[in-house]
């Protein structure tokens, strides 16, 4: 949701508090979310949302996972409630959303969320999944910064599932991830939603072949 106020990508959005809840109700399960004015979807669960969490695969049990933009957390804590061993970033620029997020973790018993603002996770962590309805209005060159800035953080062999709306380009940005070296599929299409697997990219390899010491 975008108010009067501010943008839902602003740090600090101007628009006045206007608390309220959201309720999440999937098949397995269910969050009462606090919620206010200038977070994203502030007053109901994005259909994006619902459909990237109702058609992606099951995350890691274990290691380190994000919800890039987090909001007030509903990805951030069905990834927490499905991998209860693993920790979840629940990352965001907006620091209400980043508020929100942490006390609906707390709210929920979900102690291995970790809400933080973007520039806040430490830079030695690396993802074994990452989860994002990413903040496609922001603009291309924000956006494919934004993308390849975590997406370069997924440890080998991890994926990030991306739901993005066909209309708001969701063909044009698969084929630009793949372009960047990053294989990219679409694994569901729902109510004009197409959600994106993108693989880590492969490791660099050395600029020449290692040279042969003589006997």
């Amino acid at each position: 949701m975008t108010s009067a106020g501010g943008h839902y990508f602003q740090e600090r959005p101007g628009a006045a508090a206007r608390p309220g809840t959201v309720e999440m109700v999937l098949p397995d399960v269910h969050f009462r979310l606090a919620t206010d004015s200038g977070v994203f979807s502030g007053d109901r669960l994005d259909p994006g949302t619902r459909v990237l969490l109702e058609t992606v695969p099951p995350p890691p049990a274990g290691g380190d996972l994000l919800d890039l933009g987090c909001g007030y957390g509903p990805v951030a804590l069905t990834m927490a409630a499905r991998a209860p061993e693993a920790t979840v970033w629940a990352v965001d620029v907006n620091r209400r959303a980043v508020e929100l997020c942490g006390r609906n973790a707390t709210a929920a018993g979900l102690y291995k969320v970790r809400s933080v603002h973007a520039d806040e996770v430490p830079p030695q962590v690396r993802f074994a999944a990452i989860w994002s309805n990413p903040a496609i209005r922001i603009g291309k060159p924000a956006l494919h910064a934004m993308l390849t800035r975590w997406l370069d953080r997924l440890v080998p062999g991890g994926t990030a599932h991306l739901v993005v709306q066909k209309h708001l380009g969701a063909d044009s940005l698969q084929r630009w991830l793949t372009g960047q070296g990053f294989a990219t599929t679409r694994v569901a299409s729902r109510s004009a939603y197409r959600v994106l697997a993108v693989s880590a990219r492969p490791a660099p390899g050395p600029d020449r072949p290692t040279e042969e010491h003589p006997p």
